[in-house]
């Protein structure tokens, strides 16, 4: 009789671990498909590679974005661009006119553009004509790294639609010595 209440104590026993364990694989695996989901459709994060917006962000770094549709003059951007996604900065908007001078200048609408993140001015490659106006729909990015940037001042690159647009910057995960909320 004790053998039999010990061997259905077990067997109790072992049904309720395998409930629980089940339980707590399934929960996983939702929280691992939300986070997959929120990270791909709303927040993505993203790898910076390359040197175009030093100082600001460095090779490596790892950004967070946040997808929406109004981008304010400054915002910092990801998009799409050959199969790669880029990160610049908001220069101009839509309909806006920009003009670069030989010494790296940017002028909005004829009015000195006030730059505070740039730790030197350059004209850099730039095959468009100036004052250019940009677009309806896109935007006129440039990298902070203003020498080697390579951005809306190229043909190749050009003025960047909405479409192709990530989200916006919101902070730097990594280096965590560098954590950073981008406003």
């Amino acid at each position: 009789m004790e053998a039999l209440e010990a061997e259905l104590a077990r067997v109790k026993y072992k049904s309720r671990f395998r409930q629980t364990l089940l339980g707590t694989v399934y929960a996983l695996i939702t929280v691992a498909a939300v986070a997959i989901l929120v990270a791909t459709l709303w927040l993505p994060v993203l790898r910076v590679t390359g040197t175009s917006m030093s100082p600001t962000m460095e090779d490596g770094d790892i950004v967070v974005s946040v997808k929406n549709s109004g981008y304010e003059r400054g915002d910092m951007i990801a998009f799409y661009y050959n199969n790669k996604i880029l990160v610049k900065r908001v220069v101009a908007l839509a309909g806006e006119w920009i003009n670069i001078d030989a010494d790296g200048n940017v002028y909005i609408n004829d009015v000195l553009y006030d730059e505070p993140y740039l730790t030197e001015k350059a004209y850099g490659q730039c095959d468009i004509e100036f004052p250019y106006q940009v677009p309806d729909g896109r935007i006129f990015v440039l990298g902070d790294h203003r020498s080697v940037s390579v951005d809306s001042r190229s043909k190749t690159v050009g003025c960047v639609a909405q479409e192709q647009v990530v989200g916006r910057l919101m902070l730097r995960l990594w280096p965590i010595k560098q954590f950073t909320v981008y406003e």
